[in-house]
């Protein structure tokens, strides 16, 4: 069985566009995957596009190979959009290879561990206040963001997380300066910014009840002085499941865990064993976070391995559409060390009508599917009915 197509594919998503990849064997047997290119620099499909030439007539089902053979000319530049090209090709040789077997691909990943994924809801509030035209009910006070937690408690979820937003100063806007919304350099954390967040974390506590834990996303929107500020301002008075934030220097990650009495979960924009193994070595994470639409299944496996090794959990990194939802599914349940799946319940109207299935979620889990391959494909016609549109700026923001 050899490669004989590839094919991207993208639609509207509201805010930024879905992208599927397509491999399509000399049988006829097809691979799906999602990647991604909202989060990070625009360009991935280009990519894509371009290193899929090299695809043609490889084995099909020899996905190690292939990917051994495409990275080896790519480490003079290995991360980054790279690595996401490549992490794209294994999840649809994944998805190809499974479907030639007959069989899930949690199977080639060694089998399911459970039945059931555990999940929490994330950007809870967050895409209602951001995109209130496509996620209802719009937000645009403390009392809906209250209402956004009672309605997580009332579907059944153990666990929430959201966002940095500054509240009582005009529209209620998201606090990005890490991602350059707004332009704030220094990444430094003032009293209103502070007195903000506190608000809009006990609106959202009051919400949810004593039995729905919170999380907090902080990003980069800090640097080690501004998130060590938070954390101790807020930490005494929330008892946070996880404090998420980002950070590209292991020691001072360390640093932060040490001295924070909060997970500390962190490492989403990694890439690979070796940029993950120097944060394992310094202890600077209660749980790893793993973008396997980034990396590909694969190789998050390899990850997971290595997080293991340092009794460390692992949590994927989730906020694309059904495919790679389900992509996830199946790399969360092949995995021992789970902590738990990110995935967010506020959707688009039409993301059920682009696929052929959509994630079942029972009592705050996803059912783990056993159809052949992902168990989900995107319906191409449906595709076609909702154009990709040129997406500016970051996030849609």
């Amino acid at each position: 069985m050899k490669i004989e197509r590839i094919e991207t594919l993208s639609c509207d998503a509201g805010w930024r566009n879905y992208n599927f990849l397509k491999i399509t064997a000399d049988d006829g047997t097809v691979g799906w995957s999602e990647f991604d290119e909202a989060f990070g620099p625009p360009g991935l499909t280009a990519v894509i596009e371009r290193l899929g030439a090299r695809l043609i007539g490889l084995p099909a089902r020899l996905h190690e190979q292939v990917y051994t053979t495409l990275m080896s000319p790519l480490r003079p530049m290995p991360y980054g959009m790279s690595t996401e090209a490549l992490g794209a090709f294994e999840n649809a040789l994944l998805d190809l290879k499974a479907k030639s077997l007959g069989i899930p691909c949690h199977e080639l990943l060694g089998g399911k561990q459970r039945s059931e994924v555990p999940i929490y809801w994330s950007h809870c509030a967050s895409w209602r206040i951001n995109h209130p035209h496509l996620y209802s009910p719009a937000i645009d006070d403390l009392d809906g963001v209250k209402a956004a937690g009672a309605e997580a408690c009332a579907a059944g979820f153990s666990a929430v997380k959201t966002n940095l937003f500054i509240h009582g100063d005009g529209k209620v806007r998201q606090w990005m300066p890490g991602f350059g919304a707004p332009s704030h350099p220094g990444l430094t954390v003032d009293t209103k910014l502070l007195k903000s967040f506190r608000a809009h974390l006990e609106a959202l506590r009051e919400g949810a009840g004593p039995d729905v834990e919170v999380m907090v996303d902080l990003n980069f929107n800090g640097r080690t002085e501004g998130f060590m500020k938070l954390i101790r301002a807020l930490e005494k008075d929330f008892p946070f499941f996880w404090i998420e934030l980002d950070s590209y220097n292991p020691a001072a990650l360390a640093y932060i865990r040490q001295q924070s009495h909060s997970p500390i979960a962190a490492l989403e924009t990694l890439f690979g064993v070796r940029q993950y193994l120097p944060y394992f070595q310094a202890q600077s994470v209660d749980v790893a976070i793993i973008d396997a639409v980034w990396n590909g299944v694969w190789q998050s496996m390899k990850i997971a391995n290595a997080a293991e090794a340092f009794d460390v959990n692992i949590a994927p990194h989730n906020f694309y559409s059904h495919l790679a939802t389900m992509m996830n599914v199946h790399f969360a349940a092949a995995v021992p060390n789970l902590r738990v799946m990110e995935h967010d319940m506020d959707r688009l109207p039409w993301d059920d009508e682009l696929f052929t299935s959509a994630p079942q979620i029972r009592n705050g889990a996803i059912v783990v599917p056993d159809a052949p391959g992902w168990g989900i494909e995107p319906k191409e016609d449906a595709l076609k009915k909702h154009p990709a549109k040129e997406i500016k700026g970051y996030l849609g923001l």
